[in-house]
């Protein structure tokens, strides 16, 4: 079916003569073949948003129709490629084009050449259903890619095959229950739009662990939970991100640079094949998919990004993978729907968004979460997803930012004041929150240490009276004090340097786990306790405050993870034996 272009407005195109057309169906626009995607029917008048430069379109062109809505390519060859807005693979693009894309280029997202060794694990005569596995692939050295029956497909297996297939060949027939056989390849393609299915969505119950001791201690995220990371401009977001890829506890990562600007989708880019999976010992990428959309590329391939990205994690779900997804920045995305709300002249709402903003991030979001997948074996996978939000100036009251916060369970508030102290992660204590730490706390209680959740609630309690007392001192001066209060000044100090400010750039620093968490914590409060009782004593203030084994304990987060046990052991012992020394006097 052919329709004509009546309108050329940016990105968007309004054609006749589409009477026919669906909502979402891909269409290729003029003889230069450009996609397209179709967003508003009126009539026979379909408002077709571009995904390529429109400069030099005009109305009486021709525009056809695909039939089939804006779809990913699903299979083998996913894990270590690089594709943009809509899974067309850049790197691909580029041994063809060279540094640019060049308009209407028709490329597969995945190679269709490549052969893949298969080994399957069902036989003749098997029934299977939606899910079930039919075979394996071993994508990377770290991914095993399971081949499944797709969406809508069940029956009995007639034939199986073994050995080295590309992903468009048969690798397994069925005979459905309409008697029909059908045969199988190794990809599938399902549409962007349209959440992949589930058999039941799960409650959260565990935390999904990152190494930061901001994030894990304070404000933890669980496995298959939903994070907001809102911060202005040079507050460190895009390396909060980084740090998450990098150590979350997750099996697969998909990373979105959704609007970003060129140079940092660069470093991203740049950066991730050099990062070490510390699992694994084996370059990241080998279990990371990127989608590059930078601030210079169409704008409408932005709006499809993350919804590309968030279909690629539902498949690994599927298989039974954790996936943690981060979208940086849905700001971006958000003004992208701005701006072709405006071309469709909607009635705009609140500072020129549209007045579905809201919806729109919540369907994104609703499609993370820990479910029970298809398929007889009964398993469960979960998608973790993380969006960066920059609102501008760093006004969280802006719309995006208060529709994000109505959504998300974890709120990792960036402070500028905390970046220009040099202070990272620069997630600022008294903005932030966790509602899923009431949920995980009996599996930290249980597994980390039976007092994690009471010594969490004592370092947020510290660090909210830190604050109070600040504001005195800046009133009438420190001396205004007691020794109390001015001890809690010395502990929460000891709080925020030594144990919430974290080095993403150090060897060691990079990463604590949840047992040298716990020890680091420990040793802090142990300090604070013993010391109020020490000065209810009259034990001599200044000198408690300048204690030998405040250094040691500030040096704690340089001590290897093998070692930490022991000199933890060792910490503790000197700690109490210095203040009992305080206290009978003995220490001069």
């Amino acid at each position: 079916m052919q329709g004509t272009i009546v309108k050329v407005s940016g990105p968007l195109i309004v054609a006749s003569g589409m009477t026919e057309s669906k909502m979402y169906d891909v269409v290729r626009v003029s003889d230069k073949r450009l996609i397209g995607e179709i967003i508003e029917l009126r009539g026979d008048k379909a408002s077709i948003q571009v995904y390529e430069e429109t400069s030099g379109l005009g109305p009486g062109e021709p525009v056809y129709e695909a039939g089939y809505p804006l779809s990913v390519e699903l299979g083998p060859g996913l894990i270590e490629s690089i594709f943009d807005g809509i899974q067309r693979p850049l790197t691909k693009i580029r041994e063809m084009t060279g540094d640019r894309i060049s308009r209407g280029i028709e490329v597969s997202s995945l190679d269709h050449e490549k052969k893949w060794a298969f080994i399957p694990t069902v036989k003749v005569g098997d029934e299977v259903i939606t899910g079930d596995v039919l075979g394996t692939v071993q994508e990377t050295s770290i991914v095993l890619h399971k081949i499944m029956v797709p969406v809508g497909v069940s029956g009995k297996i007639t034939w199986i095959g073994e050995g080295e297939f590309n992903i468009v060949e048969p690798i397994a027939k069925i005979m459905t229950e309409h008697d029909k056989e059908i045969e199988l390849p190794m990809s599938q393609r399902w549409p962007v739009r349209k959440g992949r299915p589930y058999v039941e969505k799960l409650s959260p119950s565990e935390p999904m662990v990152t190494g930061q001791r901001v994030i894990d201690t304070l404000f933890p995220i669980a496995i298959g939970g939903v994070a907001a990371v809102p911060g202005p401009f040079g507050s460190g977001k895009t390396v909060v991100q980084h740090q998450l890829a990098k150590w979350a506890d997750a099996d697969i990562i998909v990373y979105i640079g959704c609007g970003e600007r060129g140079n940092e989708m660069t470093d991203v880019l740049m950066e991730f094949p050099e990062l070490k999976d510390p699992k694994s010992g084996e370059p990241l990428m080998k279990r990371t998919v990127l989608i590059a959309n930078t601030s210079d590329m169409p704008v409408a391939a932005r709006e499809a990004s993350i919804y590309t990205g968030i279909t690629i994690a539902e498949y690994f779900r599927d298989m039974g993978y954790k996936v943690a997804i981060m979208a940086d920045s849905t700001s971006r995305w958000a003004e992208a729907l701005r701006e072709m709300s405006g071309r469709l002249e909607e009635m705009p709402g609140e500072e020129g968004y549209p007045a579905y903003l809201s919806s729109r991030l919540a369907e994104f979001y609703e499609r993370a979460g820990i479910v029970k997948v298809m398929g007889k074996e009964n398993k469960s996978g979960a998608i973790t997803a993380i969006g960066a939000v920059s609102p501008p100036g760093g006004d969280i009251s802006e719309p995006v930012s208060q529709a994000t916060l109505r959504i998300v369970k974890v709120f990792w508030g960036l402070s500028a004041s905390l970046a220009y102290a040099r202070h990272f992660p620069a997630i600022d204590w008294l903005q932030s929150y966790s509602l899923y730490a009431d949920r995980i706390g009996a599996w930290f209680d249980k597994e980390v240490g039976e007092d994690w959740m009471q010594m969490r609630t004592e370092t947020m309690k510290l660090l909210q009276k830190e604050a109070e007392l600040q504001e005195i001192v800046r009133l009438v001066g420190v001396d205004a004090l007691s020794y109390e209060d001015r001890f809690i000044l010395e502990t929460t100090r000891s709080i925020r340097e030594d144990y919430l400010h974290q080095n993403a750039f150090h060897e060691i620093d990079t990463y604590a786990s949840l047992p040298k968490q716990y020890d680091m914590l420990k040793l802090i409060l142990t300090y604070q306790n013993l010391g109020q009782k020490a000065l209810k004593q009259d034990a001599d203030f200044f000198k408690l405050a300048a204690l030998p084994i405040r250094e040691a304990i500030g040096r704690v987060k340089y001590v290897p993870e093998t070692e930490i046990a022991e000199a933890y052991e060792k910490l503790m012992q000197e700690l109490t034996a210095q203040i009992e020394a305080l206290v009978e006097g003995g220490l001069e």
